[in-house]
């Protein structure tokens, strides 16, 4: 699929009941391409922040498009890159730099983007308790 507009969230859902938010995707971003393409479940699971409208292509469409369409495996080429830039600023920016500051940011983009992420979906995504989440939330008033 891909999101024609919204935001949802991609995250991992571990045994222990507790998520992990690998990433927020938005407008002209894939989901289901890295399934499709390694033939495997669902790797990590999607959930709508807001309201979402996607464009979705059928399996064999995409299969045909991905052997033949040299535009098309440029974009996820593209896609990937960007994914993977993404991840790993993320991972060295959370080793370099305190939760509360990545907090500011994260409180700083869901302002901008003009969405509400609960307290919940902020602690997975930073990798931390929500009592924790409060407690910075408190100190940074």
């Amino acid at each position: 699929m891909m999101i024609k507009e919204g935001i949802v969230k991609c995250f991992l859902a571990e045994e222990n009941g507790k998520e992990y938010i690998v990433e927020f995707l938005g407008s002209g971003e894939i989901i289901g391409e890295v399934e499709l393409i390694k033939n495997i479940n669902c790797l990590c699971s999607i959930e709508a922040l807001n309201e979402v409208t996607v464009y979705a292509v059928k399996i064999p469409v995409f299969k045909a498009l991905v052997k033949n369409d040299l535009a098309l495996n440029h974009l996820l080429l593209e896609s990937f890159a960007e994914r993977i830039i993404n991840t790993s600023s993320r991972a060295s920016y959370q080793q370099l730099y305190t939760i509360e500051h990545t907090l500011k940011q994260l409180l700083q983009m869901q302002a901008k983007q003009n969405i509400h992420i609960s307290k919940e979906d902020m602690a997975a995504y930073l990798g931390i308790t929500v009592r924790s989440l409060n407690r910075i939330l408190k100190d940074l008033k």
